[in-house]
């Protein structure tokens, strides 16, 4: 996912950008309200992380600017503002999720994985990247021959996180957290079973590996 944090506590910050980043998340991070409502729009986010505390302009006039457009990413409200009466105003502003502070990161990951589902749930996305194009309505990828294969689910997830990062180097750890979403019981050449099948089906270069990093989807064919 492409994340916009608006988060001006540069501790809590800090360690989210460090985790949704461990997560293989894109994240800009902008620190007052004037800039997160000028740049939500512009960054073509899939979801925005929003303190309503927000210096120069609240949060909950970010919301609405936000909802004002025809369309616009997903906002998940992040504050300390926990009485009945807030989260009813933040939701019926056009929150998608509100989340009251102190919150355990386990939760928030659960919160944008839900999200994520509503998103995909009523669009047809399609990625490019390395001469492959993956169809995640149809399940489909089409290798750079055009010949276009079935994916499990998982090959799909897979697929994903490294597609949405074209020429990023993903570790092992971060395509376990995209693909098994929280599961303890992992074995530990998952991922490799799972490259290895995909490179079966796109190519034996579809997917590249970097001794000692992690994988990587070239970001041109």
């Amino acid at each position: 996912m492409r994340i916009l944090l608006a988060e001006d506590d540069p501790m809590i910050a800090g360690v989210l950008v460090q985790r949704l980043v461990e997560d293989a998340h894109v994240v800009e991070h902008v620190d007052d309200g004037p800039t997160a409502a000028a740049f939500a729009p512009l960054g073509d986010f899939d979801v925005v992380l929003l303190d309503l505390g927000l210096p120069g302009l609240d949060g909950m006039d970010v919301l609405r600017s936000l909802r004002a457009e025809e369309a616009g990413p997903a906002v998940i409200v992040m504050t300390a503002r926990g009485r009945l009466e807030e989260k009813v105003a933040g939701l019926d502003a056009g929150a998608d999720d509100y989340l009251t502070k102190p919150f355990a990161y386990e939760e928030l990951r659960a919160r944008l994985r839900a999200v994520g589902r509503r998103g995909t749930a009523h669009t047809s996305a399609v990625l490019r990247a390395g001469g492959i194009t993956l169809d995640e309505s149809a399940a489909t990828a089409t290798g750079p021959g055009g010949e276009v294969v079935p994916l499990t689910r998982r090959e799909l997830a897979l697929l994903r996180a490294l597609m949405m990062h074209p020429g990023m180097v993903l570790s092992r750890g971060q395509l376990e957290a995209q693909v098994y979403e929280g599961e303890v019981e992992i074995e530990s050449n998952a991922i490799d079973f799972l490259i290895r099948r995909l490179r079966g089906k796109l190519g034996p270069e579809s997917i590249r590996n970097v001794r000692g990093l992690g994988w990587t989807i070239p970001r041109l064919p």
